[in-house]
């Protein structure tokens, strides 16, 4: 069989960001323009965005920034036609963007839920479909978007933001079939919790319930948070590994705070070492498990 070539990546690729306004999309958006690729910032916080792009453009990067709002199909497509005129044909599309209200299956209203499926997965598919074909139509690409890790660890209080990602992460998972000889890559990164303005405007007494009930179902088992350049480098290593190869999905989970541990004495040559404690036979301690959420700085973070 012929072997198949693959374009390599150009040196400046133009990029869009949805979501850049804090958190993983600004640090995402910041990272980029570090690598040399033209960036273009969208969100609904205008004013977040620009404050990211001059300090991208301060470290001489370049940004441009342009409203988007998820929701609303004639956004994406006006952000899409002016981040073009911007920075020309796009190569490096970033889902970063996301909505979270907190709320069981039963008591979260339809248009409450609607409404985070709205931005979640068909805001993604809007802007899929408005940058995507190009993409296919050079062969060369890179779709990327960001999840969570809600779907490996279900979390209470989250129904339709966890409906959202199913729905999202089953979106890409087609995408990806269909894309396969085009030269456009799509790739999930899923977080684990991370530390953002999501769940900022929830309230401390909401917050303090959510997290609770995360800390009950062991959804939070320790109490480091990632930090969002953590989840940007993911989304680096997908979009910079060669062509050829791919990313379909990158799992970033924060590692635990490591535990302090008693320092051993040294023993002397010649001696014996110090008699082992018999094991403990008495019951196990049955009182019942802490439920305090976990000790953090700040109660946004990625579901």
């Amino acid at each position: 069989m012929p072997r198949s070539s693959f374009v390599p990546h150009p040196q400046r690729r133009p990029a869009v960001v949805a979501g850049a306004s804090s958190g993983i999309g600004a640090a995402t958006a910041e990272a980029l323009a570090a690598a040399g690729h033209p960036v273009v910032l969208g969100a609904r916080r205008v004013e977040k965005c620009e404050e990211v792009a001059a300090a991208i453009r301060a470290a001489g990067g370049e940004a441009h920034v342009h409203r988007l709002d998820l929701a609303e199909a004639a956004s994406v497509e006006e952000f899409a036609r002016a981040a073009q005129e911007a920075v020309g044909p796009v190569d490096i599309m970033v889902m970063s963007a996301g909505h979270a209200a907190p709320g069981t299956a039963l008591g979260t209203s339809p248009k409450k839920f609607a409404h985070t499926v709205e931005v979640n997965l068909l805001g993604a598919h809007r802007l899929v479909a408005a940058l995507a074909p190009a993409m296919a139509h050079r062969h060369h690409g890179d779709l990327v978007f960001v999840s969570s890790d809600i779907l490996r660890t279900p979390r209470p209080l989250m129904a339709a933001y966890m409906a959202s990602k199913w729905g999202l992460e089953g979106f890409v998972r087609a995408l990806q079939l269909e894309l396969e000889g085009t030269g456009v890559r799509a790739t999930i990164v899923q977080p684990g919790q991370t530390l953002t303005d999501m769940g900022t405007d929830w309230g401390p007494d909401t917050t303090a319930a959510v997290l609770g009930e995360w800390v009950r179902y062991g959804a939070a088992r320790h109490s480091h948070f990632l930090r969002p350049p953590a989840v940007a480098a993911a989304v680096m290593a997908a979009v910079t590994t060669p062509p050829g190869s791919h990313f379909p999905m990158i799992e970033v989970q924060p590692e635990a705070p490591v535990a302090p541990v008693a320092p051993v004495a040294p023993v002397a040559p010649g001696t014996a070492a110090p008699e082992t404690a018999a094991p403990d036979t008495d019951p196990p301690d049955t009182d019942p498990p802490d439920t305090d959420p976990p000790d953090i700085t700040s109660p946004g973070g990625t579901p």
